[in-house]
């Protein structure tokens, strides 16, 4: 029985794959149309985990706000709306120069594709440098989350705490020192691929301290306007001077009248004490005995019309602004924002890797794939953005 050692067929190598396979597309897939298409499925499955994921935390949100409204309506007035605002517009424009990355990766347009991305990673490090002075303005209040929470109402800035600032800048600042030092050093050497990724990096470092700049200026600005009677009062309610001055003025008006029936009232309390002194006067001294009784419990309690008494007066009026109360609400607010910014700290991870790999001209119109699954991952965070800014700044 003879045997016939069958041949490779012509076009492939030993592991049975097709010499002219692109480099690109994955040895399991068979068209890149396969590859991109699976891609897709995986990202948008990777989406839906992270909507889960945040919806715990808007649900925790939702719970806490119906049982304590009054605790978000004096707690959010110490959030800048201003620093939101920008930190909203800096995100659309973001999506914005994303989705144009996008495109230019599908045309090929290597110049194009390398500045859109540096343009996106620019737009999130100015995001991150207002939150960070956003951040450092409410510790050194010590608007920290239950556990850590120690906000005095008579020093709402305490002059002695740690440069929280200093902390939050520090790694930002190594990075671009480390940014600026490889700029330098490929240039020296003439490595144009090291110093065209270089380029574009110390411009994105750069862009967190243009955001602290920002924050700073527009912090500093809410604070001279706002702050300042809202820190005043320890349920976070501020008391404008035109109030003030319309409290007075309506007082002068009533004086005249509040004396004459003080008058009056202190004639009818006389005639009662005179002709209760006379114990066969029944009903005078009832009526006299029931005044005060009135009369000392209306001075700490809320008393009905029938003469029962609810409650202290004292209780009626809630400070909002304890560990037990605001610290739950700044809990959820570190949380809610706090693991937003990591995802953008993620964001901005895979936004470097793929302008490595745009400055290396790795994509074309076969295979995009990868920018356009980092857009939609930046689209979902930034939508995340969209319900936290409205929900934590502007509703109150």
């Amino acid at each position: 029985m003879s045997t016939i050692e069958a041949s490779p067929e012509v076009g492939h190598d030993e592991h049975g794959h097709d010499h002219d396979h692109p480099p690109f597309l994955a040895h399991h897939f068979d068209t890149p149309e396969q590859q991109f298409d699976s891609g897709k499925l995986g990202i948008w499955l990777f989406l839906v985990t992270e909507v889960l994921f945040f919806s715990g935390m808007f649900c925790a949100y939702a719970i806490f706000r119906a049982l304590r409204p009054e605790v978000f309506e004096g707690c959010s007035q110490f959030l800048n709306t201003k620093l939101g605002a920008i930190n909203t517009g800096v995100l659309l424009f973001s999506s914005l120069t994303m989705a144009w990355a996008v495109r230019c990766s599908q045309l090929e347009q290597h110049k194009g594709l390398v500045g859109t991305l540096a343009a996106t990673l620019s737009c999130a490090m100015i995001f991150l440098g207002v939150k960070a002075i956003e951040y450092s303005h409410k510790f050194g209040m010590g608007l920290l989350p239950a556990g850590l929470f120690f906000y005095d109402p008579s020093n709402p800035h305490p002059t002695e705490h740690p440069p929280y600032l200093a902390y939050i800048c520090a790694p930002f600042a190594l990075a671009l020192a480390g940014v600026l030092i490889w700029l330098v050093v490929s240039a020296v050497s003439g490595n144009k691929f090291q110093f065209a990724i270089a380029k574009p990096l110390s411009v994105v470092c750069l862009c967190f301290f243009v955001g602290v700049g920002l924050g700073t200026v527009l912090e500093s600005g809410e604070e001279s306007a706002d702050h300042i009677d809202v820190h005043a009062d320890p349920n976070g309610l501020a008391t404008a001077p035109v109030m003030e001055q319309a409290e007075k003025t309506m007082a002068a008006e009533a004086a005249p009248a509040i004396a004459a029936s003080g008058a009056m009232v202190a004639v009818d309390e006389t005639v009662l004490k005179i002709l209760a002194k006379d114990p066969a006067n029944v009903g005078v001294v009832s009526s006299q005995n029931a005044l005060e009784q009135q009369t000392a419990a209306a001075g700490t309690s809320t008393v009905t019309g029938d003469g029962e008494i609810l409650g202290a007066i004292t209780t009626t009026e809630v400070d909002v602004m304890t560990p037990t109360t605001a610290g739950v609400f700044f809990s959820i607010y570190y949380c809610m924002t706090g693991i937003h910014a990591i995802h953008i700290l993620a964001g901005i991870g895979v936004l470097v890797w793929l302008l490595v790999r745009a400055v290396r001209q790795d994509f074309n119109r076969q295979y995009f794939g990868p920018v356009d699954y980092v857009g939609l991952y930046w689209h979902l965070v930034d939508l995340i953005w969209i319900y936290l800014f409205p929900l934590l700044y502007l509703i109150r």
